[in-house]
């Protein structure tokens, strides 16, 4: 028996992927395919690649050897195979995605819908999830991540820097007042982020004051995993909220949010794609990401006619007729 080359490419997404599942997912096929190719290769090669069990697959040591050997291999035959493609405007294949829930429902539709027209021949799908998951053993290409990147094993491209802002309905500032600076936020009733520790979620930026003052506990009566579910909760007069200017913009017009607090300047949030690393990036997942540079450019979608530098400095601050100094 010979060992084909499509099964060499499922073992090393097994390798790659840490499971049957997430390499059926990656390769778009079934597990009972993943298995059948893996079982063949190890009857060709006459070794044992995996140690299966009911918790899952784990590569034998003869496995971890034939991958580190024919992962530069088969890379080198990606990178010449996109090198002669590389006049063709057509993409193939699936790209598969993963976002933040809110920006993703919000924003991220319309920039899909106008790539997969420009590609009719690209499959795409895409999970709107706040979860962080590991991108290659999940199967995805690329993903979009708001915040700080800490997975050292991503390659990042920043797409904006997303304002925010502390905001709470008109009948809160009437029942409760407003605090003057962040000191008084721990005398108000916030609305908290499940995802983030609070320390971390409340951050200013400023002198040692405003450093220090970050880790005073707030009073979080009301904690949610889902920012659309703050601010709803914000604009029923429930407490404080710290949201990205995306979700802030609509409510700070329409007058149900105000700013509470709108000589503080909170740390703004980077937006990035980020996608595993290799050598060699595939086009389809380069064409995406030049797509979402392009349509994510100043002014962002939610500013409107605002005049946007930086992050907040220089333009209109929403909901307000006159500008705002940074």
């Amino acid at each position: 028996m010979k060992w084909r080359f499509e099964d060499i490419l499922t073992f090393m997404s097994v390798v790659e992927a840490g499971s049957v599942t997430s390499a059926a997912i990656r390769l778009n096929t079934s597990k009972s395919v993943i298995s059948k190719r893996v079982s063949d290769l190890e009857a060709a090669l006459h070794v044992e690649l995996f140690h299966r069990s009911t918790s899952g697959v784990k590569p034998t040591q003869v496995a971890q050897s034939l991958y580190r050997q024919v992962a530069p291999l088969v890379q080198g035959i990606s990178e010449a195979a996109e090198g002669a493609s590389q006049g063709a405007e057509t993409l193939t294949g699936r790209l598969r995605i993963i976002a933040p829930v809110s920006l993703g429902t919000n924003f991220l539709g319309p920039v899909i819908a106008t790539f997969a027209r420009l590609h009719p021949e690209l499959e795409i799908a895409v999970d709107y999830e706040d979860r962080i998951f590991n991108l290659a053993q999940a199967g995805y290409d690329l993903g979009i991540r708001i915040g700080e990147l800490k997975d050292s094993s991503l390659k990042a491209r920043k797409l904006f820097d997303c304002a925010k802002v502390i905001c709470c309905s008109p009948e809160y500032k009437t029942l409760h007042g407003l605090p003057s600076s962040i000191s008084e936020l721990a005398q108000h009733t916030c609305i908290d982020y499940a995802r983030v520790r609070s320390s971390d979620y409340w951050r200013f930026e400023g002198g040692d004051e405003i450093a220090a003052a970050t880790s005073l506990p707030a009073r979080s009566r009301i904690v949610a995993n889902n920012l659309e579910a703050m601010r709803d909760m914000a604009v029923a007069g429930l407490g404080l909220v710290l949201l990205p200017e995306f979700l802030a913009a609509a409510p700070l017009r329409d007058g149900t949010l105000i700013d509470a607090m709108p000589n503080l300047k909170p740390r703004p949030d980077v937006i990035s794609a980020v996608y595993p690393y290799t050598r060699h990036v595939s086009s389809k997942v380069r064409n995406f990401i030049d797509h979402l540079v392009a349509a994510f450019a100043l002014p962002l979608p939610w500013q409107g006619n605002a005049v946007a530098t930086g992050t907040a400095a220089g333009k209109q601050r929403l909901g307000e007729s006159k500008p705002v100094a940074a």
